[in-house]
């Protein structure tokens, strides 16, 4: 065959819309660039009325209108007084309404502010200024109590706070818990089925598959009690912490005091000491837990995984999917594996807002905005891997056969028991006892020995009558410790 040259080789055209393939970026309805809103939108969806940019609108909705509704109760300004029943309705049902023709209404106003909380702003003294609107609140002047005081971060920190603390109590933390709470019946279930434990890779002291899954339950709920510790931090001070136009306007009125009632009642924790921003530390911490709760459960789903490449595992449901595109036999652990890869995207995001979150130049800059847009997909990564966990978990059997055959091929392990109770026996003084590690080493390392070498090894010992019936009536299965009672004690 004569030498092909590269002048002889075709070269492909390339591929973009350019070259007349159909544009797709104004298809209708939208085609979503990330996964989340695509194949996966149904596991991350619950997550949509917390942190996408809609919750965010109409939580600054909810900020501007109990910010509005407090200064009238506190009488923090001449002329303002506690509304009626009415005109809180009116005010607090904007909220409740806010759906699509208001998303629609708001871009629409933002793209002539070019100003997202200025928008808002505007959004909202419509309303106070339609005829539909209670007299008292079209009152001449009283619409300036819209945004009184505040800079655009007072008034996002605090949506971004009661929409964060809403996405992890009623969304994020519940699929986590649930995690937690199947890893720990798992573990109940098989507090006393023996399993070969592994360190290094290498065959060792014997376990229970339950004591190692309770090791997982118990972590994991270690971070969950953390994350459920967490303070949720707000100010509302003004431009630079200050509260500079509120004293200018209004010397009399104790501001801090006004500010710290408002927070608390949104159920926050007050932070009093800030810069233009609260300082995002608490998201931080936050996040640095979600992540390390993350991070723990993929060393999880890595476990899992090696076990089932064991047999340790069956994959005995859903089996009517395809495993494999071409090898019918298989039955992938892809749920596990996709746990895995979201995990690790979960946390490499979460790491970056920490790291950018708590770094602000002198008194603003804007580098927490474009991040803190971010959150939803931190979030909507982890919830994913965590609805794919939960279902390849259930999607398992355990195979006790699997793991009795490993541990009948693993004699060897006993030499640590053996040599332990040389080491008592020495001590109490029975004679002949010396060296016992070193005496298992030269037995065991590198050979293949079974249940006759190791009693014909103990039986020559001369070892106290107990305690030599005790070992030779020992295998491999039944050398767990108490692995099946610290399931029951730890593990509820």
């Amino acid at each position: 065959m004569s030498e092909t040259t590269a002048s002889q080789l075709a070269v492909p055209a390339s591929f973009s819309p350019a070259a007349g393939a159909v544009t797709l970026a104004d298809a209708q309805p939208l085609i979503p660039l990330g996964p989340l809103d695509g194949r996966y939108r149904k596991a991350t969806a619950p997550l949509v009325d917390y942190l996408s940019e809609a919750a965010l609108n109409r939580a600054r909705v909810f900020i501007e209108v109990e910010w509005f509704i407090h200064l009238c109760d506190q009488r923090a300004l001449p002329g303002a007084k506690p509304l009626g029943t009415a005109e809180q309705d009116y005010l607090r049902g904007i909220v409740r309404t806010f759906g699509p023709d208001q998303i629609k209404e708001l871009g629409d106003i933002e793209r002539e502010t070019v100003h997202d909380v200025k928008a808002v702003e505007y959004f909202l003294r419509r309303r106070l200024e339609a005829p539909d609107a209670p007299q008292a609140l079209r009152r001449h002047g009283l619409a300036e109590l819209v945004h009184f005081g505040c800079t655009s971060e007072d008034i996002n920190n605090l949506s971004y706070a009661v929409l964060i603390r809403g996405a992890v109590q009623h969304v994020w933390r519940p699929a986590a818990g649930a995690l937690a709470d199947d890893i720990a019946k798992l573990a109940r279930d098989n507090a006393d089925q023996p399993m070969l434990a592994r360190t290094h890779g290498q065959p060792a002291t014997p376990t229970t598959l339950g004591k190692e899954m309770g090791v997982f339950a118990h972590r994991l709920r270690r971070q969950l009690e953390r994350i459920d510790r967490t303070e949720y931090l707000g100010k509302i001070s003004g431009a630079t912490g200050t509260y500079g136009a509120h004293v200018a306007a209004v010397p009399g009125t104790d501001w801090p005091a006004v500010a710290r009632a408002f927070v608390q009642k949104l159920g926050l924790t007050w932070n009093p000491l800030t810069t233009q921003i609260e300082s995002h530390d608490w998201q931080a911490e936050l996040y640095a837990d979600v992540a390390r709760f993350g991070r723990i459960a993929h060393n999880f789903a890595t476990d899992v995984w090696t076990y089932i490449s064991l047999g340790y595992f069956a994959q005995v449901r859903g089996q009517g999917t395809v495993g494999s595109s071409t090898m019918p036999h298989k039955v992938n652990p892809i749920r596990f594996e996709n746990a895995e890869a979201n995990f690790e995207i979960s946390a490499a995001l979460l790491d970056t807002l920490g790291q950018t979150l708590v770094t602000s130049r002198m008194q603003r800059d804007l580098t927490d905005s474009t991040t803190q847009r971010n959150i939803g997909s931190a979030f909507g990564h982890s919830l994913l891997a965590l609805d794919n966990l939960r279902r390849g978990l259930a999607g398992l059997d355990v195979a006790p056969a699997a793991m009795a055959q490993d541990l009948d091929h693993n004699w060897e392990v006993l030499a640590e028991p053996i040599q332990s109770a040389m080491r008592a026996a020495a001590v109490a003084g029975v004679p002949g006892m010396d060296n016992p590690y070193e005496r298992l080493k030269e037995l065991t390392r590198g050979h293949r020995i079974g249940a006759a070498e190791l009693r014909e090894f103990v039986a020559g010992l001369g070892l106290p009558a107990e305690m030599a019936a005790r070992l030779e009536a020992m295998t491999p299965a039944t050398y767990v410790g108490l692995a099946g009672d610290l399931v029951r004690d730890y593990v509820k």
